[in-house]
């Protein structure tokens, strides 16, 4: 499981006091784009996009807390993959949020999904859950 943290800025939450929903998005693709750098899968040129996302908020975050991004593959397709990002409070561990998303190669002059690699099957499937 990779594995990314954040803090929580002021900027980042709104007149409740509590982290508003749209920031989940913004952490969850910071660690994605952490993932992808680590795992090797991009290099001077971006070749993914997002397909697809949802997210599920359990519990209200603040200014000031620590999260634990948790990244795993849940599906690795023909030019796709699935991941899950779960959301930890640092120090409670608990779950504040759960991610859902669908990531697709692109070849951007044809416009056009184009097959992942054997290379990138391979580095996806060592982060690829097995069973919850």
């Amino acid at each position: 499981m990779h594995e990314h943290e954040i803090t929580v800025r002021f900027c980042e939450t709104d007149l409740l006091g509590h982290v508003n929903n749209n920031n989940f998005f913004v952490y969850m693709e910071d660690s994605r784009i952490r993932f992808f750098e680590d795992l090797g899968l991009v290099g001077d040129d971006w070749n993914f996009i997002l397909a697809s996302i949802k997210c599920d908020f359990l519990k209200q975050v603040y200014f000031n807390q620590t999260l634990t991004i948790k990244t795993s593959v849940t599906k690795i397709g023909n030019s796709s993959f699935h991941l899950e990002q779960d959301l930890y409070e640092k120090e409670s561990g608990e779950v504040t949020a759960r991610g859902y998303s669908v990531i697709v190669q692109f070849d951007f002059k044809n416009h056009k999904s184009s097959p992942l690699t054997e290379e990138m099957k391979t580095k996806l499937s060592s982060y690829q859950l097995t069973a919850k």
